[in-house]
């Protein structure tokens, strides 16, 4: 699992950059400044939450029975999924109803942050 949650992080920060690029120049002329923005802020927080699904499974490797560990990874996966997933279907989409479910995603992260500082105040680490 451990190595699982770093491929996937590898994948998304992949995607988040990919999507950046695109954003700044395949869609600079299609959008409106508005929409440009709201698919910036996806950007933003799928590599924010990339990288820390990046230290999850450093974590999750050196501590390989903490489940606190693989419980944040998913849902920072989750977070991803239905946070900045929304707002790039939003934005490249008719689907307005997409915006209801990104604070979903937000909670995701949010719980997924609460589980990492769980599992910091847990883990005995030796010095």
């Amino acid at each position: 699992m451990p190595k699982l949650l770093l491929i996937l992080a590898a994948a998304n920060g992949f995607i988040a950059v990919s999507l950046g690029a695109f954003g700044a120049h395949g869609l600079e002329q299609m959008l409106t400044e508005d929409s440009l923005d709201t698919f910036q802020t996806g950007v933003e927080y799928h590599m924010y939450h990339s990288l820390a699904l990046i230290g999850t499974a450093a974590l999750a490797i050196q501590f390989p029975k903490e489940k606190l560990l693989r419980l944040s990874g998913f849902l920072f996966l989750l977070g991803i999924l239905f946070f900045s997933g929304s707002l790039y279907t939003l934005v490249l989409s008719e689907f307005r109803w997409l915006g209801a479910i990104t604070p979903i995603g937000g909670v995701f992260f949010l719980a997924a942050w609460a589980s990492l500082l769980r599992c910091a105040f847990k883990l005995k680490v030796n010095p």
